[in-house]
């Protein structure tokens, strides 16, 4: 066997080009999304709860809360795309955790790539799989009566509003898959966030809150977002919220990243 040298473009300091990183980060984003089709059940977290997410809120909780299915889904959707994106920043925490405590990253590290190319591109190919479980949601809906008043403008404008948001909370979720024993710790970990800070938000309803809730969902980052997401899809207020929810994602990555980051150069 002989051995193979890759000529990786460095600056003069010995650093990855600008291009050559952005290539490596696409490639590593490229090899955890072909994974999937060597593992389909990977698919199931992305698919089968969102389509449960729609139904359950819709035809369970539905009429109690606003008289009928119909009218809580066009409230309601906005919110559970919302709640689902959340939630699947802990899918990113725990892949890296496990590819963590696999040693897949030190397999990784051997290679003449820049360091920060697998973990920047797992979180980019995640985003794709937020964009995925979106889509599926968004075609239930239709399926099932929930229409987009806001036109194809308001649609694309959510998703990208969406992906900016999750690429900012998935900061915060790499952070705890840095720092967690194991990924039965990460999950454990985030839904105890996740889910109050979801639930006292107007993702699902506010009316009924006690006022000193009502109050904390009123700054409720999750509120911000449900918000103007779901004022692009079906219209009301958008600027405030959006605005909100793109300051809010701003502070995110700027807290979370660098934490995150060191955090992962201190595994990797």
């Amino acid at each position: 066997m002989t051995g193979v040298t890759v000529a990786v473009p460095l600056t003069a300091s010995g650093r990855v080009r600008p291009l050559a990183w952005v290539g490596q980060t696409l490639t590593m984003a490229w090899r955890s999304l072909v994974a999937v089709r060597h593992n389909p059940l990977e698919l199931v977290d992305y698919s089968v709860t969102p389509i449960m997410f729609v139904f359950l809120f819709t035809y369970v909780l539905g009429g109690q809360m606003a008289g009928s299915t119909d009218a809580y889904l066009m409230y309601a959707l906005p919110g559970i795309i919302v709640q689902n994106t959340l939630f699947m920043t802990v899918y990113t925490a725990m892949a890296l955790n496990t590819d963590l405590t696999k040693g897949v990253f030190d397999r990784l590290r051997s290679l003449p790539i820049a360091r920060s190319a697998p973990l920047i591109g797992r979180i980019t190919a995640d985003l794709a799989k937020h964009v995925w479980a979106m889509l599926l949601m968004i075609g239930i809906g239709l399926l099932t009566g929930f229409r987009i008043t806001g036109g194809f403008g308001g649609f694309l404008l959510g998703a990208v509003l969406l992906v900016v948001f999750a690429a900012a909370a998935s900061w915060s979720a790499v952070l705890i898959g840095m720092l967690a024993g194991d990924a039965e710790k990460v999950q454990a970990f985030s839904f105890t966030v996740i889910f109050p800070i979801t639930f006292t938000s107007s993702a699902f309803v506010v009316d009924t809150m006690p006022g000193w809730l009502q109050a904390w969902s009123d700054v409720n980052p999750v509120t911000h977002l449900s918000d103007a997401y779901r004022g692009l899809l079906v219209g009301g207020p958008v600027a405030e919220p959006a605005l909100w929810s793109l300051l809010w994602a701003v502070g995110t990555a700027a807290v979370f990243g660098p934490l995150a980051m060191r955090a992962y150069r201190s595994k990797a």
